[in-house]
């Protein structure tokens, strides 16, 4: 595959002063942190390269500070730092969906550590200032230790900024990406050939389904988003709907939507902190994609703020991204705490579970869609492909590779089940074990 300049999303990179006398080539280091055969091209700015001649993926590091990226952040966090400043490209593939390079070069690269004497003579002949960091690309957050300046972790006001690095980076950029919907969260595929918009409906028809949702009943959405699930709540059943969520942009968004569509007696959608919700006595509450944003520590403040907004007999569907196990460490990748989701965290499914049992809900039914989020990351993918330009022209070049990178990235973790979505439904219970819940589920599985 074939790009122009500005199809790659190309920028200018800093001058490469000429390579030093006696400096290993590119292709040199490679091979010495590598073994066995490259699935991938890989070329670079000295003109060395390793790997198939014939290989349909390409990766060209063009600068030296590409190296430098490379070498002292080794992992996620390196080799994004260096695409999304534009130091290294990719062939082969477009940037908006970067999908069949990460799975080659997550199935075909193995790395191993040089001898120590072959290492130190790498080093030497490179030069030790290849080793100092270069500044990171604008696109990065601090690293955990130092977002003290914002608050301790998953305080209101840091909370609130990690809200704003995600979520706030343009509606019209989110609009093209993830369709009419507006909905950033997994949808449901009745079939694979399905549209994105198609299975959007069918989740909240899913999520409407396992709440019971019914004329004059009162839900509360939390993390809202841009009110997708309030919106349809009020459309198609007739519930007084309110929205909460910290993100001002998608408030003022979600909140003119609700008025355009002659839902403003019924819906409301505000920009507030879910923990300032209003503590009425809703008959249903979602949350549908929000605990990945409240640190696991606080799951049981969070449940509990959800118990109690809840009456007798109501439910919740609690809707999120977890681990695959209850083993697995709670913190993302670099990449993604940096570039994506700062302060995210996401615990494996017996966590949340259990947090919700222990919170005073009585769990009912337990549902697994990681193989959707997958089918639906490529579907937003598709969208950003079909509108580069004009996602590059919203939010900038390198906030345009993030979320190729992010999406395609994603998409290969839930494939092969390093992550997944949980959709968990509870009940809280009257004074004498009641529910309201029925012998069998009202919704169609």
């Amino acid at each position: 595959m074939s790009m122009t300049e500005q199809e790659s999303g190309r920028t200018d990179p800093e001058p490469t002063p000429p390579r030093r006398t006696g400096a290993p080539t590119v292709a040199t280091i490679i091979r010495a942190v590598t073994r066995g055969e490259l699935p991938v091209r890989i070329s670079a700015y000295d003109g060395s390269d390793v790997g198939p001649a014939d290989a349909a993926i390409g990766l060209h590091i063009r600068t030296e500070r590409g190296l430098s990226y490379l070498l002292t952040a080794p992992g996620d966090l390196g080799l994004a730092r260096a695409y999304v400043s534009g130091d290294l490209e990719v062939r082969g593939v477009h940037p908006g969906d970067p999908y069949e390079a990460l799975r080659a070069l997550g199935t075909g690269v193995r790395f191993k550590a040089p001898a120590m004497g072959e290492a130190l003579s790498l080093v030497r002949g490179l030069g030790w200032e290849r080793l100092r960091p270069p500044p990171p690309p604008p696109q990065e957050a601090l690293p955990r230790w130092r977002r003290v300046v914002s608050g301790l972790r998953h305080s209101r006001a840091r909370d609130s900024s990690a809200i704003e690095h995600h979520y706030d980076v343009s509606n019209s950029f989110y609009e093209k990406v993830l369709g009419p919907s507006m909905t950033y969260t997994c949808a449901v595929f009745r079939d694979p050939s399905d549209s994105l918009e198609q299975a959007q409906a069918n989740k909240y028809e899913l999520v409407a389904g396992k709440l019971a949702l019914k004329p004059g009943m009162r839900l509360l959405d939390v993390g809202c988003g841009w009110g997708g699930m309030v919106r349809h709540a009020a459309r198609e059943y007739g519930v007084k709907a309110l929205g909460v969520t910290l993100s001002r942009a998608q408030a003022e968004w979600a909140q003119a939507a609700i008025e355009r569509e002659g839902l403003a007696d019924l819906a409301e959608v505000r920009h507030m902190d879910y923990r300032d919700a209003p503590r009425d006595s809703f008959d249903a509450v979602s949350s549908i994609g929000l605990t990945e944003h409240i640190g696991v520590r606080n799951y049981p403040a969070y449940f509990g703020a959800l118990y109690d907004r809840l009456r007798p007999g109501g439910r919740l569907l609690n809707h999120c991204i977890t681990r695959a196990d209850n083993r697995m460490p709670n913190n993302p990748g670099a990449f993604i705490d940096r570039y994506v989701f700062p302060d995210g965290e996401l615990a494996g499914p017996g966590r949340v579970i259990s947090e919700m049992h222990d919170a005073g809900f009585e769990v009912h039914h337990e549902e697994n869609l990681r193989q959707h989020y997958a089918l639906t990351l490529a579907g937003w993918c598709r969208n950003l492909v079909a509108n580069w330009d004009a996602c590059v022209a919203d939010a900038g070049i390198g906030r345009a590779r993030v979320w190729g990178l992010y999406m395609a990235g994603s998409r290969l973790a839930f494939e092969r089940n390093e992550i997944q979505l949980h959709q968990v439904l509870g009940t809280r219970n009257g004074p004498q074990g009641e529910s309201g819940y029925p012998l069998r589920p009202e919704w169609t599985p």
